[in-house]
């Protein structure tokens, strides 16, 4: 299948504030924002295309943690990840998008988001990730989290779930159903999640705002 990118697209303004101002207003009350079928439709049908086209040479199997601590654990996770670096045109497009969500942010909430990162991800059927924070110990770097699911016609049976708990109980707060175009967001450091077994391939955007840790010997740029 061969994704066209019009100019016309890529130079597309979406009318996204209201949904922005809901996300903030969310975030600010409960920590956590789900928003289903919520993506703007061309830049969706477009990430869709996009990731159908992909090899599965792009996709490599995910870790736990990060550069030196980078370790494969089949326990905790089994999905496959491509990073979005935007040399892709879907790539560029969806990280503009999510600059302009960054920028909304900032100057609503006040919350210092730096840079961003984030990746494709692919669930295989069986294919899971237990309970966990997106925040790694000793690294309050990411401050954000954000989800988009990129599956059609995906239903109640097909699992895949992403499960949301409270930190203190470990109650389940929701469980989202990963379909098309549903938009989620929480607080990284506050809410162990995990993504239950699927019954058929499974494809998502997982990203993180991030702040700056740079210090006297460190320096952060963005990723």
């Amino acid at each position: 299948m061969n994704v066209v990118f019009t100019e016309e697209f890529a130079s597309q303004q979406f009318d996204d504030e209201p949904l922005f101002e809901l996300m903030a207003t969310n975030i600010a009350h409960q920590g956590y924002s789900i928003h289903p079928n919520a993506l703007p439709p061309s830049l969706l049908n477009n990430l869709y295309q996009y990731v159908q086209t992909m090899s599965d040479g792009q996709f490599k199997r995910a870790g736990i943690g990060r550069e030196d601590n980078l370790m494969l654990n089949n326990f905790v996770r089994k999905d496959e990840v491509c990073w979005i670096n935007g040399e892709s045109d879907a790539g560029k497009i969806w990280l503009d998008w999510s600059a302009s969500l960054q920028r909304y942010l900032n100057q609503h909430l006040f919350l210092g988001l730096f840079s961003f990162e984030s990746h494709f991800a692919h669930y295989s059927p069986g294919d899971y990730y237990k309970k966990h924070k997106d925040a790694f110990k000793g690294e309050a770097n990411r401050v954000l989290s954000l989800v988009v699911y990129l599956n059609s016609d995906w239903l109640q049976e097909d699992g895949g779930e992403l499960v949301i708990y409270q930190d203190e109980t470990q109650e389940e707060i929701v469980k989202v159903m990963p379909s098309f175009g549903t938009i989620v967001a929480f607080l990284s450091e506050e809410f162990p999640h995990e993504v239950l077994p699927a019954h058929r391939d499974r494809y998502s955007i997982a990203g993180w705002f991030r702040v700056n840790t740079s210090g006297i010997d460190k320096v952060d740029p963005p990723r």
